[in-house]
């Protein structure tokens, strides 16, 4: 099922709606449908390198309002709907990381191979802040799509091949490289800050 998914979706890369379909499917996969929109991304860059970019906006901006989308099918009542997806064992686990970090963990999951809709519609049935949601999403997705379509655009179509084969681990080494980043940043801010910084200080 999943390969034929897979064709057709690489088949919209031929439509003149190619630019609407990958719209629409990035909109749809982050709340709804199993297939991630990289998959038409990486063929519309092949075929276009030049428009690279252009199409990680459009899939980047699809992908945020289809998480704005899945966050408010968790508002109207998320929990009973990821009971039926995930099952209790993973929905607290989704609970419990949202309580630990909140905005880090959309940016985790915005980033890596993690069914994004399933931290979309938590959010928004665990009440995450939405402006803190935006921003992670955004934040999240527009990383992973520009650095695919870049890479795949500077590189050359070489590149496409090692993606599609090692996809899942190029996107975890990515959010790896983001929580070290931020843990870099926030050590640094604390240094710079001093003692005032410290949760104990007076």
């Amino acid at each position: 099922m999943f390969q034929d998914l897979y064709q057709w979706m690489v088949s919209w890369s031929e439509s003149s709606y190619a630019d609407l379909a990958l719209f629409v499917l990035a909109f749809a996969e982050s709340s709804v449908f199993p297939v991630p929109p990289d998959v038409l991304l990486l063929a519309l860059t092949m075929g276009n390198p030049s428009w690279g970019l252009y199409y990680a906006a459009i899939t980047t901006v699809g992908s945020v309002l289809g998480g704005a989308f899945g966050y408010l099918i968790g508002w109207w009542g998320g929990k009973p709907l990821l009971l039926r997806l995930v099952g209790q064992d993973r929905v607290s686990r989704v609970h419990d990381t949202f309580e630990r970090y909140e905005g880090r963990a959309i940016l985790i999951a915005g980033l890596t191979p993690v069914p994004y809709k399933v931290f979309t519609i938590g959010a928004g049935a665990f009440y995450v802040n939405f402006r803190v949601f935006v921003v992670a999403s955004l934040v999240s997705r527009g990383a992973r799509f520009f650095l695919v379509a870049g890479t795949l655009q500077l590189l050359g179509p070489w590149v496409k091949d090692v993606l599609e084969h090692y996809f899942n681990l190029f996107t975890v080494v990515l959010a790896a490289c983001v929580v070290l980043g931020y843990w870099i940043v926030k050590r640094q801010a604390n240094r710079a800050l001093g003692p005032s910084a410290s949760p104990t200080a007076k």
